[in-house]
């Protein structure tokens, strides 16, 4: 019996999605003038992407090997003048694909943004996914875009008008929505379908609406590397899940001081993760200053970890002062490479985790009158 289900698990679709292995991506432009430089790029196009890795022509084709745990979204990018490297643009020749495991074939004239991808079953239902939901989505944003294009200047600046733009938009967005979820309920074995559920799940995932699509999903997919790190946050599992002890950190205070998240056992403390720079967490520090006078003298505190940039903690500084914050402030000025940040895996600003005195994390991601609401619950006020 347990050598047929063994067989059965090999068998299962989508099995394939979870394992590792070697990819070999090759890149053919048959008329190609220039000796142009390919690259993959990882989150092309946004403040965090990263080279992973570069080929130059050899006998008319560009090649990338590389090893990966599971499916992974990259961006290949043809750089003609030696330029295109260097920053984002819209007219950037590029193309979306999946490294998976096996062979990936580009193939296209002299550029290879309407070139053709070929690979395995990832690769091909990306494919499908950008027929049935990404060139839907382009075509009604397009729409709303001529509108906007097309109204004279003064109108742009109506509110009524802009109300009635941003309304449009949220409707394509919910159109949008309605096709990935159709597409993730007609392919419950495909990395893609994963993928698209993290995607409209997005940072505040509503649980109880997403557990049960993530439920039907392929046992392979929910048991694979991203299957198992959404399931921690739709089940509240794993080291930052509620009534695990928080992890302990240290970091610099605003003398230059260690600060340890341990000197605050005794107290209810709130770990505020923010930057200066982040336009949402400044909105959110008057909720949060509140809430402090509010509690402080019921066992409550906040340490406030920022998320600020290298050699920028003069700005750190200023936006302590200006936004009035009381409270211990700690960084390490490394970004998003903030030590606390990665081990507390914070992605997003901002964010923050309810500690009580016993150091066990009780609530996450409190804003607004929530957070005011959930502390009069637990320190009873």
């Amino acid at each position: 019996m347990k050598k047929n289900i063994f067989l059965a698990a090999l068998l299962a679709p989508g099995l394939v999605f979870a394992q590792s292995g070697k990819y070999a991506l090759t890149v053919k432009l048959n008329t190609l003038a220039t000796p142009a430089k390919a690259y993959l790029v990882k989150d092309y196009g946004w403040t965090n992407q990263q080279f992973l890795d570069s080929a130059v022509l050899n006998k008319g084709m560009y090649t990338f090997n590389g090893q990966i745990e599971e499916p992974a979204q990259v961006t290949v990018l043809i750089d003609h003048d030696g330029q295109a490297a260097q920053k984002w643009t819209k007219t950037a020749d590029v193309i979306d694909c999946y490294l998976e495991k096996g062979r990936i074939a580009i193939t296209g004239t002299n550029t290879i943004k309407n070139a053709s991808v070929k690979g395995g079953p990832v690769n091909s239902d990306y494919k499908r996914y950008k027929q049935t939901v990404l060139l839907h989505m382009q075509q009604m944003s397009r729409s709303v875009d001529s509108l906007y294009r097309a109204a004279p200047e003064l109108p742009k600046k109506n509110p009524g008008l802009m109300d009635s733009i941003m309304k449009r938009y949220q409707v394509v967005a919910k159109e949008t929505d309605s096709l990935k979820y159709v597409f993730i309920r007609n392919n419950p074995a495909s990395f893609i379908s994963l993928v698209t559920l993290i995607d409209v799940a997005g940072k505040d995932v509503d649980v109880p609406r997403i557990k049960p699509i993530f439920k039907t999903l392929s046992p392979a997919l929910q048991n694979s590397k991203s299957g198992k790190q959404f399931a921690n946050i739709l089940y509240d599992q794993g080291p930052l899940s509620i009534g695990a002890i928080a992890p302990d950190f240290t970091q610099q205070d605003v003398n230059d001081k260690p600060i340890k998240l341990s000197d605050f056992r005794g107290k209810y403390v709130l770990v505020d993760f923010w930057a200066s720079w982040c336009g949402p967490c400044r909105a959110e520090n008057p909720n949060l200053l509140k809430a402090y006078h509010k509690f402080k003298d019921n066992n409550f505190t906040v340490l406030g970890v920022s998320l600020d940039q290298p050699g920028k903690k003069a700005a750190w500084l200023t936006a302590i002062e200006k936004d009035g914050l009381p409270w211990t402030q700690v960084s390490d000025l490394q970004f998003w490479n903030n030590a606390a940040a990665k081990l507390y895996q914070v992605h997003s600003i901002p964010q923050n985790f309810l500690i009580d005195p016993k150091g066990r994390i009780v609530a996450k991601n409190l804003r607004g009158e929530v957070l005011e609401e959930r502390l009069g619950e637990i320190l009873g006020r």
